[in-house]
Order: structure tokens, then C-alpha cells, then sequence
């Protein structure tokens, strides 16, 4: 049997390099947090290869002293705690002191650095954790990393990279959630001699995000602010149109780290329940500022997951912030149809005889010659002037359309201003037709909504106008200048669900015996569940009673459920219940799941309604709190302005 022996040093680090450094991502990580910790307004990162031959991370930080250059390559060594006290108040994003002995154990670096202080900098070489140069050097203030030939020394743990390509995009990712975490601090993402990114750091954070997703991500986001004396939330929430497919989209950063937590998470998606479809996640970029004594970031090496104390008050605060936001507006989707490209015009061609616009005068009078054409050869060369005509009005509405997003731009616009100063950066859309519009008006600037006036409120319901219906689905109807598009299945949905929901909580239902009961084999865990929300299970209509060892039988169930009750609709509520962490941490998750099923009675597509009857479901859709979206998701009313239609139309151009 081998004797057991202590591991030499040079091992031992390549051990630990193994916990905290997976990849060249991960030496990026702690540099960049290093310079971040170290006061720095600017942050350049360049790589090559994907990091893995070449990586050079530079700021204008404090730097570091010479006497400190060898002690920071320790293991263990930091200058930002002293004691296990200070864990319990850490405002650093670096304090385990592994970072830099990791690295050097499993390539080669280069440290330049310098102190305002210091007249020269210092340059200092260590690969595979032995120290080859320590001189004086010319440098400004800051420090510089370079780092190559990671992982030259393991040869296992180097053939576990991915492609160039696939490394470099992992380093891409980090960068854009330090700028996004940090938006105070410039930085620079420089791949294979490309600048990929480049923030200003002007400190606003709807700036970085416009610069990192573009436009369409940009224009549609909602303010998200709650305080409490514990918990601070600010950040953006995306309008449930731009959901995506997984959870990349999901920025959260506690105390300005970039983390993982499941709770963060359900909050978040719990929130969003009402406004996503399944298996669509949305996206938002939350800035969430807690006490360090009730999180815990000394989870993993990394430092990539945090636990709560409180957890059940960050979850209550996290799922108001973004419940607040996404009700404080109208989130009817507004319909745009995309203007086909017009075709290129090598000459000009003379114009025929079909006025595009009012005032237009016919320019056939001043070229007969296309008469006579007409007349010889009437479909050729109808055909031809049609076309043609096509092409000149699509060509004047794109200059135009370009010379109005040239007026949106200029940052000299008083209207523009104050718009950004008062309306949310979702409504620049809407803003933008008004400007060019009000520019050369005598009136005064006015603050544009996205709905001027609403459809969901009282006054409007006493003056919306049924239009009609079409293919036995969807009904329009004509408020102001919009006309919305009903689905009667999603609002009939929305609507038996909330009024389910409503009466559960203000009355006990009746309840409807079923035989053979159902039989439940529960687990000891889901039979204490069971157990302890008993009471309201019984008070809402079930009776359910002990069935031998671990068995319960079902004997009634609410009436409204009785053509859907089934043993899978019970084990679902228990599963929702058994979340350690849950929105009230009481048994309304049990109405909640009773009205969603409820939604099954809803009338379905190519079911002929009445008007009288789709007058009185649309009255009830306009009254409920969130009349967007169906219980699972999807969309109820989608609306299109006059305007587009006019566009559409070739009225205004």
C-alpha cells in the first residue's frame, strides 16, 4: 500500500490552477475583476488564438508596488482581507488570493506595472510557477498582463480547450457581462486584431446595452426600480417580444458580480409568467444591491454561485421589482410590416401617369410618348409603368425614411431630449415618426406615448367599435387611430382564469364526488406536503383521505375541475409546492393551478361567437389587471396604427 506524503508545491498549484482556471475565459475573469478591485476607468483586453496562445488585459488601475510584485504571485496573498471577519463584508470581487499563482503555474506571464507613485514600473516574468525576471521598465500607470502558452506545462488539461473560435466567443461573453455589470468603466474586446467591443463608460447602463444587443433589444425595454431598506433593485426588463430560448439572456449582477443563482433566476421567470410562452425565457439586466452579511460568495473557487440567508426575502423583492415593471405599461404588441427593398434604378425612366400622392400632378402631360405606348400595347406596357412607378415611390419613401432617422440622430434635437429625459428607452420608436413632424412646427415639444391614448381604460371601453371577425378566430376592433386584433381563445383563457382565480380566494367552492376515487402513492415528502396544506385543499372543494401506507384517496374535487381531474393534475400541485422557495410561500399556488387548468372550458378557434358575446368578453379582457397575455403566455391583443396602414396604402410615403 502507498504511504501517504505531502504534495510538492509546484503540484499542488497546478491542482488548485485546475479549480479556478478552466479556460482562457477564466484568466480574463480574474484580471479583469483585478483590475476592476483596483480602481481602474479603463479595461483593454486582446487575444489571440482564442486566448490560448496570446492574452493581454491592460488598465489604468493603481497598480502594483514592487516590494508587493513576488507576494502577489503566492498562493493565498491579497490585498483586500485580513481576517475571516472581513468575508463577512466583502465589497471586493477578488479576495481568495489564488488567482495569479493559479495562472503562473499553467503558463507563461508577464507582469508590467506601476504606481503613481514610482518613477519606473516594474517587469517581472514567472512561468509554470518558477520566477525568471524581476527588473525595472518604462511603463504609464497600471498594470499590464500577458499571458501565453496557457496550459504549455499540461498537456491534459490542454487538449480539453475547444476551437480557437469557441474560446474566443467564451471570452466575448465575459466581456459583455463586465460591461454590462460595470458601466462606469470603459472597456475593450480585442480579438485576432479586431475590436469587438468598446463601451464608453459614461456610466449609463442603457447606453452599454443598446451598444452590446442593437436596437431592437434596446428599443424595447421597461425601467425596473425597487428599494428596500435590504435590497435595491435597478435595471431594464425586456418586453416579453423579445424573449429568447435559454437563460444567456438573463443578466443579474449582485454587488457587481456576475453570478448563477437559482433563486434570482425563479424569481425572475416567475414574474415573466404571465407574459411567456413555455420554454421562453426573458431578458433583463438587473443590478441587485444587498448587505454582504446575507450573501455568501465564498461558494466555489470561481466564484460563479452565491447563497442567501434571507432567501425568501430576496426572492419576494426580486419578483415585485420585475412584477412593478412589467405592469406599469401597455404592452399591447405593435404590428409593423417591413417595406419591400426597392429595386436600383440605373436611369431615369419617365414618370407615369398614376398620382402617388394628392398633391402630385399626373406627369404623363409632359411625355405623350408613353400614351402612345399604351395604347399599342396595353398589357406589356402597363405592366412596365407599373412597375416603374413602383420603384420611383418605394425609392422616395426610403430617402425619406432615411432623412427622418438622420433627424432622430442628431443629439442637438430638443424634442429627441426630452423624450430620452422623460419616456423610456422603449418608446424612441414611436418617438421617432413625431420628430420630423414637430421640428418644423410653431408647437411646442410634447411627450410622445406609445399608445397616446389607451385601450385599456374605462373611457375607452365606452367607445371602442367592433369591426367584425375574421377566419372565426380573431376579432378587430377600431379605437382612436389603432386598430387591435383580438384572439378570442388566449382572452377567453385570461379571462376564466382570472375570474377562477377571483371567486377561489372570496368563496368556498362546491365540491363533485368522483368514483372510483383517485389513489396517490406519495413519497414521505409530498405526504407532509399534503398534510400540511390539507385545510386548503379542503376549503376549496377537495376531500381527500388517508388510503393505507402512503396512499390518499381522492374522493371529491372542486366542481369546476371535475371533467379534468387527474391524478397528474394532483401531483403537479404537489410538485409546485415542494420548491423550498416559492412567490407567497402559501397555498395560493394551489388556486393558481386550479384556474390554469380551468382554462381548458375557454372557447377554442373556429368557434363562431356573437357580437353581443364577444362586446361582453372584450368588456372583461379590458378590466383584468394583465389582459396581454394568456395564462401560458401567449399574446391576446396585438394592435396597428392608422398610420402604417396609410403607409401600407401609399397615402403618406
Amino acid at each position: 500500500m502507498s504511504k501517504i506524503q505531502v504534495l510538492d508545491p509546484i503540484t499542488i498549484d497546478k491542482i488548485a490552477a485546475g479549480e479556478v482556471i478552466e479556460r482562457p475565459a477564466s484568466v480574463v475573469k480574474e484580471l479583469v475583476e483585478n483590475a476592476i478591485d483596483a480602481g481602474a476607468t479603463a479595461v483593454v483586453v486582446e487575444i489571440k488564438d482564442g486566448g490560448i496562445s496570446f492574452m493581454r488585459i491592460t488598465d489604468n488601475g493603481c497598480g502594483i508596488d514592487r516590494e508587493d510584485v513576488r507576494s502577489a504571485f503566492l498562493r493565498h496573498s491579497t490585498s483586500k482581507i485580513r481576517s475571516v471577519d472581513d468575508l463577512l463584508h466583502i465589497g471586493s470581487l477578488g479576495f481568495r488570493g489564488e488567482a495569479l499563482s493559479s495562472i503562473s503555474a499553467v503558463a507563461q506571464v508577464e507582469l508590467i506595472t506601476k504606481t503613481k507613485d514610482q518613477t519606473f514600473g516594474t517587469l517581472y516574468r514567472i512561468a509554470g510557477g518558477k520566477e525568471e525576471t524581476l527588473e525595472d521598465t518604462g511603463a504609464p500607470d497600471g498594470t499590464t498582463f500577458i499571458i501565453r502558452q496557457l496550459f504549455y506545462n499540461t498537456p491534459a488539461r490542454r487538449k480539453f480547450l475547444k476551437t480557437p473560435m469557441t474560446e474566443a466567443s467564451h471570452v466575448g461573453d465575459l466581456m459583455t457581462r463586465l460591461a454590462l455589470s460595470h458601466p462606469h468603466i470603459s472597456f475593450q474586446f480585442i480579438n485576432n486584431g479586431q475590436s469587438k467591443l468598446h463601451t464608453s463608460g459614461n456610466g449609463k447602463l442603457k447606453d452599454v446595452i443598446y451598444h452590446i444587443y442593437g436596437r431592437e433589444i434596446a428599443s424595447n425595454l421597461l425601467q425596473a426600480e425597487y428599494d428596500t431598506p435590504e435590497l435595491k433593485i435597478t435595471g431594464f426588463l425586456g418586453k416579453p417580444i423579445i424573449s429568447r430560448g435559454n437563460r444567456n439572456f438573463e443578466n443579474y449582477y449582485v454587488n457587481g458580480r456576475y453570478a448563477r443563482n437559482s433563486i434570482i433566476s425563479r424569481a425572475i421567470e416567475d414574474a415573466y409568467k404571465d407574459f411567456t410562452m413555455q420554454h421562453k425565457y426573458p431578458f433583463v439586466v438587473l443590478h441587485i444591491e444587498i448587505d454582504g452579511e446575507h450573501v455568501d460568495v465564498n461558494v466555489h473557487p470561481t466564484k460563479m454561485e452565491l447563497r442567501f440567508n434571507n432567501q425568501q426575502e430576496v426572492y419576494n423583492a426580486i419578483y415585485s421589482a420585475v412584477d412593478q415593471g412589467l405592469h406599469e405599461k401597455e404592452l399591447i404588441p405593435h404590428v409593423e410590416m417591413p417595406e419591400p427593398k426597392p429595386a436600383v434604378q440605373s436611369t431615369p425612366e419617365p414618370k407615369p401617369a398614376v398620382q402617388s400622392t394628392p398633391e402630385s400632378k399626373p406627369a404623363v402631360q409632359s411625355t405623350p410618348e408613353p400614351k402612345t405606348a399604351v395604347r399599342s400595347a396595353p398589357e406589356h406596357n402597363l405592366e412596365y409603368f407599373m412597375s416603374k412607378m413602383k420603384e420611383r415611390v418605394l425609392a422616395e419613401h426610403e430617402e425619406k425614411k432615411k432623412k427622418e432617422e438622420a433627424v432622430t440622430k442628431q443629439p442637438v434635437n430638443t424634442i429627441q431630449t426630452i423624450a430620452e429625459e422623460k419616456t423610456p428607452y422603449m418608446q424612441n420608436t414611436a418617438v421617432r415618426p413625431q420628430i420630423s413632424r414637430q421640428t418644423t412646427a410653431p408647437e411646442p415639444p410634447k411627450q410622445m406615448e406609445l399608445f397616446e391614448d389607451h385601450l385599456l381604460t374605462r373611457e375607452a371601453m365606452q367607445k371602442y367599435k367592433v369591426v367584425g371577425q375574421v377566419f372565426e378566430t380573431y376579432w378587430l376592433v377600431e379605437y382612436d387611430n389603432s386598430l387591435y386584433i383580438i384572439d378570442q381563445h388566449a382572452a377567453h383563457e385570461r379571462v376564466l382564469y382570472e375570474k377562477t382565480l377571483k371567486s377561489m380566494q372570496t368563496r368556498e367552492f362546491t365540491s363533485q364526488m368522483i368514483s372510483p376515487p383517485i389513489v396517490l402513492n406519495l413519497s414521505m415528502r409530498e405526504a407532509e406536503l399534503l398534510n400540511t396544506y390539507m385545510d386548503r385543499f379542503t376549503r376549496i372543494g377537495f376531500e381527500i383521505e388517508e388510503f393505507g401506507q402512503d396512499s390518499y384517496a381522492v374522493r371529491a374535487v372542486p366542481d369546476n375541475l371535475f371533467s379534468i381531474a387527474k391524478k397528474e393534475l394532483l401531483i403537479q400541485m404537489l410538485d409546485s409546492l415542494s420548491d423550498e422557495i416559492a412567490r407567497n410561500q402559501s397555498p395560493d399556488l394551489i388556486d393558481e393551478k386550479i384556474a390554469s387548468m380551468s382554462c381548458k372550458a375557454a372557447v377554442k378557434g373556429n368557434m363562431k361567437l356573437s357580437v353581443q358575446e364577444v362586446d361582453a368578453l372584450i368588456g372583461e379582457l379590458l378590466s383584468l389587471d394583465n389582459p396581454y397575455h394568456c395564462p401560458h403566455g401567449r399574446p391576446t391583443i396585438i394592435a396597428m396604427t392608422k398610420r402604417e396602414l396609410e403607409k401600407k396604402f401609399k397615402r403618406i410615403v
